[in-house]
């Protein structure tokens, strides 16, 4: 049997090239960075170089701590661009 493939109900085509916005890329850095960090703290405990738990706990506290600063820093720039938008002439 063939599969058809849907379009959206609203009657536009879907679009395979889907641009990327900086909110998915910044989120994608936070979880790279993130990662990194466990897996730096797994080899620092596995290689037995020394203050490995603090690195773990430093990891935990990043784990929260830096999804937090992204949303915030996403959301003073979505502050500052409507400020921006708000503040320009309206042009005729």
């Amino acid at each position: 049997m063939s599969r058809q493939t849907r379009q959206p109900d609203n009657g536009k085509p879907e679009n395979p090239k889907r641009k990327t916005t900086p909110k998915q890329i910044a989120a994608l850095v936070c979880v790279v960075l993130l990662v990194g960090m466990y897996i730096g703290a797994f080899v620092a405990a596995c290689l037995d170089l020394g203050d490995s738990g603090r690195l773990f706990a430093g990891c935990l506290v990043a784990t929260i701590g830096m999804p937090i600063l992204l949303w915030l820093l996403i959301w003073s720039f979505g502050l500052m661009k409507k400020r921006r938008d708000d503040n320009r002439l309206p042009q005729e």
